[in-house]
């Protein structure tokens, strides 16, 4: 692809780094000071789940995945911004308030508990509802996630935590559902354990309080899956080699990642489950790659096409150790693949569409599961680590790219323009890091082709997060 950039990369000297420290202050800022102006239709709220807190006590966390769950509102109306930030009142939140000790199980980290504690746990286990990955707002609902079963749900005015949301029908799951256009029900996945694996899909109705299982397909192996794709046909199931043992999960003592393996002789498998009758076709299987995100997914013919954003291998795992991050270490490049399976006769080829491209957002309303133009998401900078904003025109090859000396952005969340007729009529909405000067900033960029509009500046630095949405 061809690629335009709006400005230099950040300068070597400046690094990430703040962006992996903690954050200790909750604040309510009535308005905050702001740069440019507004486009006079955005009215609502974005809002944003993230890791905020690594240290407990005398201990740090492992991984930038173990920070305890803030949340961040940016309110938007008369052409001004507000700002909230408040830590998720889970219960792993309130045993390291209240102890100064990590007492739940993290993606990287485990309490330090005895030898008869840990056989305890494996009976009893302390599964964390630290949900600092992805929201989702399913009716009048908000609800935090991450990979444990454990969805928290909060007010999204206050930010006040209300509990848990509904009861998993697994012990592993994704903090990235789809919502259903049929019903605007939510359709998501969990992997069951025990005597007989499986993975289960689910749909939650937006008033439901139980989740219906609709689709079960066995595993021996259960492989780590971040998200999965959905077409107006098919759940899009990608099994990416890197697998656990459900045993080694109970009996070895190891935080819960540490207990995969990648296993590159098993290849990628993509598995179509039909979303009406729940019969799988597949798998089909294709070269090892690891992914976290699922871009988008459709039916072209008598093929599925499903894009997402892959790895070379599990390496961006490691990548993302705290130590790691905060020492400046480089992490692994991204890339945008896309995958056509036709299901007739087993056939599955892929080609590479962008070469860096991470939290990948689309005009989601408008194009999940249909054909799609355009993507948004964050590119490698200089320092290796997260520099740039990046738009793919998928049609034309053509990439545009936005990028300040010395700033990280995080994804990009769209919002389209009420009453838009182009897929890439709206606004990008970022969070972005000022290693300078030492804070972070709301920016607000067009969509068509990533020209400033705005920035709020933040009271504060904001460590990076993961995921967010747009609430009118």
């Amino acid at each position: 692809m061809s690629t335009t950039a709006a400005s230099t990369a950040a300068p070597a000297a400046v690094t990430p780094r703040l962006g992996f420290e903690s954050l200790e202050s909750e604040v309510r800022v009535d308005t905050l000071p702001l740069e440019g102006t507004l486009p006079d239709w955005l009215t609502g709220s974005l809002i944003r789940t993230g890791p905020a807190k690594w240290e407990v006590g005398e201990r740090t966390m492992n991984h930038w995945f173990d920070g305890l769950a803030m949340l961040h509102r940016f309110g938007f109306g008369d052409g001004e911004v507000s700002y909230a930030s408040r830590f998720l009142q889970t219960r792993a939140y309130r045993s390291a308030r209240d102890t100064g000790e990590i007492g739940y199980s993290e993606f990287a980290t485990d309490p330090c508990r005895s030898l008869f504690a840990r056989v305890q746990s494996m009976f009893s286990p302390q599964l964390s509802d630290n949900a600092n990955v992805n929201l989702v707002q399913l009716g009048d609902r908000f609800i935090s996630m991450t990979e444990t079963p454990i969805p928290v749900q909060f007010d999204a005015e206050t930010l006040e935590t209300a509990g848990v949301a509904y009861e998993v029908p697994g012990m592993l799951t994704t903090a990235h559902p789809h919502l259903e256009r049929r019903t605007g029900g939510m359709l998501n996945y969990a992997a069951k354990l025990g005597p007989r694996n499986s993975y289960r899909f689910f749909h939650l109705g937006p008033d439901a309080e139980a989740p219906e299982v609709t689709a079960s397909l066995p595993t021996k192996e259960p492989a780590y899956m971040h998200s999965f794709g959905l077409s107006e046909r098919y759940i899009v199931l990608a099994e990416f080699p890197y697998v656990v043992n459900p045993l080694r999960l109970a009996f070895s003592g190891r935080p819960y990642i540490e207990n995969y393996r990648w296993k590159p002789e098993l290849g990628t498998r993509f598995t179509l489950l039909d979303r009406e009758t729940g019969e799988a076709k597949g798998p089909f299987t294709t070269d090892a790659f690891f992914g976290f995100h699922h871009v988008n997914a459709y039916e072209d013919g008598d093929e599925l096409v499903a894009d997402v954003c892959v790895f070379e291998d599990a390496r961006i795992v490691e990548d993302l150790y705290l130590e790691r991050l905060r020492a400046g270490k480089p992490i692994a490049r991204p890339e945008l693949r896309r995958f056509r399976i036709r299901p007739s006769d087993g056939t599955i080829t892929h080609e590479r569409l962008v070469a860096d491209l991470e939290l990948p957002r689309i005009n989601y309303g408008r194009c999940n599961e249909r054909p799609y133009r355009y993507v948004w998401g964050v590119g490698i900078g200089d320092t290796g680590w997260f520099g740039r904003i990046v738009k793919a025109d998928l049609e034309s090859g053509q990439e545009l790219s936005w990028s300040e000396p010395g700033s990280y952005p995080g994804e990009p969340v769209f919002v389209a323009e009420p009453g838009a007729e182009g897929e890439d009529e709206g606004v990008l909405l970022s969070v972005v890091l000022d290693g300078e000067r030492g804070g972070s900033s709301l920016l607000v960029l067009d969509a068509r082709d990533l020209s400033p509009l705005a920035r709020v500046e933040a009271p504060h630095h904001i460590p990076f997060g993961f995921h967010g949405q747009y609430a009118r």
